[in-house]
């Protein structure tokens, strides 16, 4: 096995650059376009309320997920990777952009047209604040797509000559906010639905009709056993030069269907904390998924020249699953809810069962894309994220010291909210109710020891790098509600 420093210096001489141009901004990027050295192919693997726990390499002992944790074997493990909120549509504009939520806007779920997510006349997103009489806070109102002046991940990659395909979820707009008008050449089962209507061929139900941009092929197939089917086209038909694939699972959301062999297979399985059988064949149809991807770049003899990042959108769904030892689940701000398995494989560039616990979020995998790409970063647009190339090639650190959230709205039981994370510690600011929560991660994962009353000035502290992100990134902020009436 290749030590450290020999893996850091096989990915400077792919670059064909010395070890100084590494921390130098710009030259990774120059040199590559000097030596016209080969473009790596991007994988992006985003599944759908994928927990943290919900994978062997990541503890589970009920799931079954063999291919996932070769990934892990042969590449990086984050074990403190992060999803950019703990609902879906904001942590997919910010994966595509390597914007905060905050910044875009899209800081919720956005409502399909099935579900009320009517489009206006005037296609221009609401801007009025809502809320009931009953609600203490009127919160800005969510965007009812991502709007198209974003440059996404397959905008950026065109200029270098990558062809780039969607599959599955898309969940950020619909019909002219769609993958194609976005950068994507392709867009297989990308639309404006967060779930699908079935698993199943011919993937329709009467309250929600089909996906459009899907056609059945045969009755009865598995949609993640289609969707992988697509994916291993794809790379077939274009291993021959650069190409970025955007494998966005809509498993392992809602509706818990499952195909009936695998589920009777976990109904005669032990179960642990974890015991949903259909759920656990949905998370082993992934895995299938990910063994086919594998196998196809090998097959297409691009492996060596691929890097594969598998991640989720948030955490998974209680009871559905246990995220344990993480406390609650999604769209809850403890870790349960936002804190993800990440996995990088890039043979010759990141060293085989390393192990990182820097924290790593999604806005993080557009910059880290571009650079490996070679791809410089667009002018006078703000990037949130960082690349994680330094933490890839252990070669440095990355230069922030914090993440952070922001969720203004309400979700069941949940009030708005803003987090940040620096170091181990991280502080929950609620606009509604008990205002901060405290918390050490590194001693108490489980977020079970509140230490806020007990450490005012680590509260104060963390609150102002809070306000500051809030007010750098634009954020938009609940308001006291004039005509709050309490429940009676």
């Amino acid at each position: 096995m290749k030590s450290v420093e020999q893996t850091r210096r096989s990915f400077l001489k792919m670059l064909g650059i010395g070890a100084a141009a590494l921390t130098t901004p710009g030259c990774l990027d120059a040199a590559k376009r000097k030596n016209n050295t080969k473009r790596p192919n991007i994988v992006l693997i985003l599944v759908d309320d994928l927990g943290w726990a919900d994978v062997g390499c990541f503890g589970s002992k009920y799931y079954e997920t063999p291919n996932i944790d070769r990934l892990a074997k042969e590449g990086m493990k984050f074990t403190d990777g992060y999803a950019a909120c703990a609902v879906c549509s904001p942590t997919r504009a910010a994966v595509m952009t390597g914007r905060y939520p905050a910044r875009l806007g899209v800081t919720d779920w956005i409502r399909s047209r099935f579900q009320g997510g009517k489009i206006p006349d005037d296609k221009k997103n609401p801007t009025e604040y809502v809320g009931g009489r009953n609600r203490k806070l009127l919160c800005p109102p969510n965007a009812l797509w991502m709007e198209l002046d974003e440059m996404t991940i397959a905008e950026a990659l065109k200029p270098a000559g990558y062809t780039s395909c969607h599959i599955g979820k898309w969940h950020l707009g619909a019909d002219d906010w769609y993958p194609d008008r976005q950068g994507f050449d392709y867009n297989i089962g990308g639309c404006d639905f967060g779930q699908p209507p079935s698993y199943f061929d011919p993937y329709y139900k009467k309250s929600q009709g089909d996906i459009p941009t899907l056609k059945s092929r045969k009755e009865g197939e598995y949609l993640t056993d289609r969707e992988a089917d697509e994916a291993v086209r794809f790379i077939t038909d274009h291993a021959g030069k650069p190409f970025f694939l955007y494998m966005a699972h809509y498993a392992v959301h809602t509706p818990i269907q499952a195909k009936q062999d695998l589920a009777a297979k976990y109904k005669a399985k032990t179960a642990t904390h974890q015991k949903n059988a259909k759920y656990a064949a949905m998370v082993e149809s992934v895995d299938h998924a990910v063994g086919k991807i594998l196998n196809a770049v090998e097959q297409a003899k691009v492996a060596d020249n691929t890097m594969i990042i598998f991640t989720s959108d948030n955490g998974g769904l209680v009871p559905v699953t246990s995220n344990l030892p993480l406390r609650s689940g999604k769209g809850y701000p403890y870790e349960g809810g936002i804190r993800e398995p990440l996995i990088v494989r890039w043979p010759g560039v990141v060293k085989p069962g390393a192990e990182c616990s820097v924290p790593v979020t999604s806005v993080d995998y557009f910059p880290t894309i571009r650079q490996a790409a070679g791809v410089r970063t667009p002018a006078r647009r703000s990037i949130d994220g960082e690349s994680i190339m330094p933490l890839l090639t252990q070669s440095d650190r990355l230069d922030r010291d914090a993440i952070f959230w922001h969720f203004p709205h309400y979700r069941g039981r949940v009030v708005p909210y803003s987090i940040i994370r620096a170091g181990d510690w991280k502080l929950i600011k609620r606009y509604e109710g008990r205002e901060f929560e405290l918390f050490n991660l590194k001693h108490d994962l489980s977020e079970k020891n509140d230490l806020a009353d007990s450490m005012p000035d680590k509260v104060e502290e963390l609150d102002a790098k809070l306000k500051a992100w809030l007010k750098r990134t634009g954020a938009r902020m609940p308001r006291a509600n004039p005509d709050y009436t309490p429940k009676a």
